[in-house]
């Protein structure tokens, strides 16, 4: 029996955290400027903040009531720690949208993405929005009810052809993760997402952003080795299947369409976008299972508040991830991220950077502003000079990345991924 406490009298009640809101069209990724997010507490009437996109389709960044820190950083409290807002997004280029239940917690930034479907004609009358939202942001797996993980096997046969050869040759970072919402076996809907928007989506519904970020990195990269596991096995296909995962927390990750993510957790999935844990001698990355280590207990796997204790303690993430599975675990990179036009070079590209990959970049921005005007164009002459410093120093506040004008890793596929969106190289699903 789980036993909680109370929250004591004197814990800090005036507590915020902030929430930006980023606006853009279901097939193409254009911004939606102009429009209006409407925002409530959930359950609740009482219009707090009535915000507007600008040309990147953005709202300011704005600041709300949330419980207080503490209430994430141990299990006991029977209180979720954190808030939850109803949003209303209304454009005169896009159909309406209503999010019941976006997260935020204190001290941290929330980031909501609404997608939202192109009107046929801008002169059309606004739909009225109804009282039946369009996307339900349930709770957290450490605070809410879901059935435990089902073990299995943490290395898998590998598929092979008629022949006997294994299929896939190499660990690749997929473009898209299809999700299917429920058990394998359930009539539920099947979603596109790309390969890092899942990852962050999984890591933002069974963590907690509050918690030390070397924590956070470590169940980062036991959610991204469990997922390149499923990918790389061809699990569910070799079953029939015809999903890459589930978001049943019984066999996978949970996963909630549509739902927000904190740049906390943003952040560090974009800096370890193409690693996994593997052990010595097996070809694919591991299943990494792991429990809350409250109400389940799973030995031989992680536990997030384990891990959680860990990171307070000064463990860094592979540190934390040989304490759960073992000391002669190690992480590995995958040599290719399908649907990127071109891999990072392998160094950072600042001022005075010169050759193809800054010629490569400044192509891509130029393209990307030509939907997002508020990024400046730059001759494309494969030199990094204080144009193209600002340029990418522009695109990284729209795209909510440190605004220092370094083309560095995270940086790289960001715009190569934004490029591919906007020019629909890869037509979104």
């Amino acid at each position: 029996m789980r036993l909680f406490r109370e929250m004591p009298a004197t814990m800090e009640t005036a507590s915020t955290g902030t929430l930006k809101v980023e606006a853009r069209s279901l097939v193409g990724f254009r911004p939606l400027p102009g429009g209006t997010v409407t925002i409530r507490p959930t359950g609740s009437e009482q219009i707090l903040e009535v915000l507007q996109t600008d040309e990147s389709g953005n709202t300011p960044v704005v600041t709300l009531p949330t419980p207080p820190l503490e209430l994430s950083m141990v299990p006991e409290y029977a209180v979720n720690p954190y808030a939850q807002y109803d949003l209303i997004f209304q454009s005169p280029e896009a159909e309406s949208v209503f999010i019941q239940g976006t997260q935020v917690f204190a001290g941290q930034e929330s980031l909501q993405e609404i997608r939202a479907v192109d009107r046929d004609n801008p002169d059309i009358p606004e739909v009225p929005v109804t009282d039946q939202p369009d996307i339900i942001i349930g709770p957290n797996t450490l605070n809410g009810d879901f059935p435990p993980k089902i073990p299995e096997d943490p290395v898998k046969p590998l598929p092979t052809d008629e022949s006997g050869f294994v299929v896939l040759n190499d660990i690749v970072i997929p473009e898209f993760i299809v999700v299917h919402d429920g058990p394998p076996n359930s009539d539920a809907p099947n979603y596109w997402v790309r390969y890092d928007a899942y990852i962050k989506n999984v890591a933002s519904c069974e963590i907690y952003s509050t918690w030390p970020t070397s924590t956070i990195t470590a169940n980062v990269l036991a959610i991204m080795s469990f997922t390149l596991n499923r990918v790389f096995t061809e699990w569910y296909r070799n079953q029939g299947y015809n999903f890459t995962i589930t978001s049943s927390t019984a066999y996978d990750h949970k996963f909630i369409y549509g739902r927000n993510i904190f740049n906390s957790i943003a952040q560090v999935v974009d800096s370890v976008l193409t690693n996994y844990i593997t052990k010595p001698g097996i070809e694919q990355p591991l299943l990494t299972q792991y429990c809350d280590g409250q109400r389940v207990s799973c030995p031989g796997w992680m536990t997030q508040w384990g891990s959680k204790y860990l990171g307070d303690q000064g463990y860094d993430a592979v540190s934390i991830l040989r304490n759960f599975y073992g000391p002669d675990i190690y992480l590995n990179t995958a040599p290719q991220v399908a649907g990127i036009p071109a891999s990072f070079p392998g160094y950072n590209l600042s001022q005075g950077s010169r050759g193809d990959a800054v010629r490569t970049i400044q192509r891509q921005l130029n393209a990307i502003a030509n939907n997002y005007p508020a990024i400046p164009k730059v001759p494309v002459d494969g030199i990094f000079g204080p144009q193209t410093a600002e340029s990418v120093r522009v695109f990284q506040e729209v795209f909510n990345l440190p605004p220092n004008g370094i083309v560095d890793y995270p940086t790289w596929y960001r715009i190569s991924q934004i490029y591919v969106a906007v020019t629909e190289i890869a037509e979104l699903r």
